[in-house]
């Protein structure tokens, strides 16, 4: 039987959408019909990283109703340039007229010992992770308040960071709990305009930020044992969650909420 696609027709896009998490996301909202723009650094890595989630894309063509260069795009740009947000919404509206779900996912992480944090990690990561979410959620709002019929789903990557701390993470969890923060005000202001906010807050999930420390088979066991659901995340275990967020029909009466897909090692932290 086949999926029926939730988000056919729709617009979506992404920050930090070629790698882990955001990757995923792009993917799971094309598979559901939706066009989408993700943004990356501009780098010749990430460049490189665009071109092989458009050959994925197109890899799964029997999915899609128009060729994957239609429906996906790349906009570059580092988040913490208030004008890249601002490029990101004006590249979909341009291209498709709309915008119907912003998606904040860019962020950093470099692990360090609290006493060993300088003021250049500090605002490095404090100017992607949550000064960025600032700017690019700024810009998506300004643009769904103004479109005809307003109306659109935010949603901002938190973590689990946002609801506890970590020995080596004095500079990182503030910034997830900035966006969930910034998350919950937004959707206080912008339900107004039909606009609906809310968070994801992935647990302990594979990707480029913490793969060093799931390469320990020790440390990846050890995390393992606290998960109820027996296992760390892998970055598609993000891509229902944001389509549910992102499908109005599905959660149009969603929001401000934060939703924590961890396999349940939040409630099993005792």
């Amino acid at each position: 039987m086949a999926i029926p696609k939730l988000l056919e027709g729709k617009t979506m896009a992404i920050t930090g959408g070629v790698t882990g998490i955001g990757r995923a996301i792009a993917l799971g909202y094309l598979s559901h019909g939706a066009r989408v723009a993700v943004n990356h650094l501009g780098d010749p890595r990430s460049s490189e990283q665009f071109q092989s989630l458009l050959k994925e894309a197109r890899d799964a063509q029997d999915n899609m109703e128009e060729d994957a260069e239609k429906r996906l795009i790349e906009v570059p740009g580092d988040v913490g340039n208030p004008e890249t947000g601002k490029k990101l919404v004006g590249a979909v509206v341009e291209r498709w007229g709309r915008l119907d779900v912003f998606v904040s996912n860019a962020g950093i992480c470099d692990f360090r010992e609290f006493l060993e944090i300088d003021p250049k990690l500090w605002d490095n990561t404090v100017t992607t992770n949550l000064t960025g979410a600032f700017n690019s959620i700024q810009a998506a709002a300004i643009q769904m308040s103004s479109q005809s019929p307003p109306g659109g789903s935010i949603i901002g990557i938190s973590s689990i960071s946002a609801l506890v701390g970590g020995a080596q993470q004095g500079h990182y969890t503030p910034t997830k709990a900035g966006v969930l923060s910034l998350i919950q005000s937004s959707a206080c202001a912008l339900g107004r305009y039909n606009i609906r906010c809310n968070a994801l807050l992935p647990g302990t999930i594979k990707t480029q930020l913490n793969e060093k420390d799931l390469e320990n088979e020790e440390k990846k066991k050890y995390m393992e044992g606290r998960i109820p659901l027996g296992r760390t995340g892998v970055p598609s275990d993000l891509a229902g969650p944001a389509i549910f967020l992102g499908c109005e029909a599905l959660s149009s009466y969603v929001t401000g909420a934060q939703l924590l897909v961890d396999g349940g090692a939040f409630v099993n932290f005792q």
